[in-house]
Parts: C-alpha cells; structure tokens; sequence
C-alpha cells in the first residue's frame, strides 16, 4: 500500500501554514454600469438645484432623498465606475458627517486568543496581488474539544502527480465554529475544505475554499477500494444543505448565508444566499437599526471589497426601504453603495419620497440617501413638502 501522509490533530496543537507566494492572475473585476434607458420623469419632481458634494476629481452630483432632485435632462452613463470612486465616496461621506476619513483598509478583527495551554489548529492563505500587497485569509478551528471536531492535513501521497492539491480539513460543532477571516469580515461555520495545488512553476497559490455546514471525523483506515483523496487519508466528511450555516460579522453587522466559496483565480469569496442582514445602531444612531435580504454576497480580496447581489433590499427602522441589483457595503465608513442594472435601478423610498438613480449612497447610520451620478446622468424623484 502507497504510504499515506496525515497529520492528525487529537491534542492541542497549532499548525500555521503560508499557502500562496505568488499570483500571476491579474485582480478581481469592477462593476460595469451598462447603457441604460431613461427612467420616467416624475412632474412633481421640485426644481431645486442639487447641493454639490464635496468632491475634487470627477465631475460628480448629488441629490439628497430629502428634497432636491438632480438635472433630469442628461441620460444613463455608459461607462464603467472604479475603486477610485469609492475611496471619492468614502472622503465626501466623511467630510458630510463631519467623522474621520476612513483608512484605506481596515483588518478584521483579530481571532480570539485561546485559553492557556490551549492552541487552536489555524491555517493562513497568503494572497500577492498585482498592486504588490499581500493579503491573509485565516482559518481557525475556534476549539480544542476531540470530540466536537477535527483537523486533519492531508498531503499528497508518494508517486501522485504533481498537480495532486494539498488537503486542510476544519470542523466544529462547538459554538466558535471554523472561523474564517476575509478583509473585514470574520465568518463562522460548521465545516472548512482547503484545496492548494502546486503551480507549474513550482509555486503555490492561495488555494481555494469551501465552507458551510457539515461534519468530519477521523477513520480507524481507509474504507476498502476508497479512492478519493480524503479517504485515502482516513478522514470522513458529511456536507449538508443548510440555510444560515455561514455567520459573517463585519462591525456591527450581522449575515447569514448558506455556503461559502472562495476561488484564487480571481479572488473572490463567494457566499450563497439567500442571505440575511441586521445591522444594530450606535451611539446618536442607536435606534437606526437595519435589515435586509439577497441572493448572494462577494467578498473580494483584492479590492478588499464587500457587496451584497441580486435582489437586495435593505429596510430602516425609521421606514426607508431601499432596493438595488447589487449592494457595496462598508461598515466601518457607515456606507451602502446600491448599484442598479436596466432591470432593477437603485430605488430608496420613505412615505411619499422616492428616489431613482444609476447609483444611490445610503448612509446607515444616519438613515439618508443621496444620489451619485456622473454629469449627465438621469435621476428622477418625487418628493412632498412638509406641514
């Protein structure tokens, strides 16, 4: 019988591995805003001029849900939007509530230290992208019980191909979970796969992810005529569909989905709904609190960016209910994006209020929306005078 390599952890230990050295793929894409139809012009629209943002590099205008529409003459823009508009939109966000400028990229939160003379078993993926930074993924086996879960590193055995992918196994049933830790987002669940393959270059990438809900558990030997990799390396594992498996905590943000993914070839941590979201309020803002629902969510790693997709709708204590195809969301900067398409522009409606833009930002905490718009672009709204 081929030998079989197996690292096995049924004590405290803590097993840190580097996988990723080098990427040669280029970074993740941007949004791209399509050619789109006029929306239609509302007569009750107010023909105040839009208070101008606090911006100094694209020509730019808002118009704030609370009583002033933009120009309604120009057409629905047909390029793309960048990176760079969002650190724009971070500073005029900033500068308007009069907090801090937000860095250009807050960590997550750091893991839990474990009790001592315990180790949790963690591994962290190393991704070098093409702007020269390198940024971690960690996996932490949030526990030291035998009997709530395992670790298991499975490597290749003697004489495989050299393409044979390097195998990380995380479980736990316990309360702490597998604890994942993408840009600013900390994400729990019950069961973890790593995959990393040896490049024909003889580097290794950032491997790839599987994450959701599940069990594993350590055989006495492989089971007979097994030939799968996992088995061979005398290790079990049980996937199961099951909706809020993945926890993701981003600030005082809180969403569950089904399963995660993350791919190196394009950076992207895909999670897969449907997805709910509750944000608490802070401070002044203790009583905007925040719900909401979508398809799925992207996390990616190289524009350190995190977006909410398809179908989203996001619904205020104080009433607002706002609705987008896709939702770019920073906690830390109190922001949302909402991003439409010709099928479903950005909406934000409260009582009679409505807004309609190619792109509308949400500041959460506050409960107040502005549309974002190139020069030319169309918004539309409706808006009635107080008592």
């Amino acid at each position: 019988m081929k030998r079989r390599s197996l690292l096995r952890l049924r004590r405290s230990h803590l097993i840190s591995g580097s996988l990723g050295l080098a990427l040669l793929l280029g970074p993740g894409t941007t949004l791209a805003q399509r050619a789109w139809p006029a929306p239609p012009v509302s007569s009750s629209a107010p023909a105040a001029p839009a208070p101008a943002p606090t911006v100094s590099s694209t020509a730019a205008s808002a118009a704030s849900a609370s009583g002033a529409a933009a120009d309604d003459t120009g057409s629905w823009p047909n390029d793309s939007w960048s990176d760079e508009g969002w650190d724009e939109i971070e500073r005029w966000a900033a500068e308007t509530s009069g907090a801090e400028e937000p860095s250009d990229s807050a960590p997550a939160a750091a893991p839990e230290a474990p009790a001592p003379g315990d180790e949790y078993s963690s591994l962290e993926l190393v991704r070098q992208g093409n702007d020269g930074k390198q940024r971690r993924i960690q996996v932490v086996r949030k526990s030291t019980d035998d009997t709530s879960g395992v670790f298991a590193f499975c490597q290749p055995q003697e004489g495989a191909t050299p393409d044979t992918p390097t195998l990380a196994v995380f479980s736990e049933s316990g309360a702490g979970g597998v604890e994942i830790s993408i840009d600013k987002n900390v994400i729990r669940v019950p069961l973890t796969l790593v995959t990393q393959r040896q490049k024909s270059d003889g580097s290794s990438g950032d491997g790839n992810i599987e994450a959701g809900g599940g069990t594993a558990r350590f055989l006495d030997e492989p089971p007979p005529g097994a030939t799968d990799r996992l088995s061979l390396c005398s290790v079990a594992v049980e996937r199961q569909e099951q909706p809020g498996a993945v926890q993701v905590t981003q600030g005082q943000t809180r969403l569950t989905g089904q399963s995660l993914k993350y791919d190196e070839s394009d950076g992207i941590a895909r999670i897969t709904g449907p997805i709910s979201f509750q944000r608490a309020g802070s401070g002044e803002n203790a009583s905007n609190s925040l719900t909401g629902t979508a398809e799925s969510i992207e996390v990616n790693v190289d524009s350190e960016r995190t977006v909410l997709v398809g179908n989203v709708v996001l619904n205020s204590s104080g009433g607002r209910v706002s609705r987008a195809a896709r939702v770019e969301y920073d906690d830390a900067a109190n922001l949302a994006r909402l991003i439409g398409t010709p099928e479903q522009p950005a909406v934000t409606t409260r009582g009679d209020e409505r807004l309609q833009a190619a792109e509308i930002l949400y500041d959460l905490g506050r409960d107040e929306a502005v549309a974002w718009a190139s020069k030319g672009v169309r918004i539309s709204g409706e808006f009635t005078d107080g008592p």
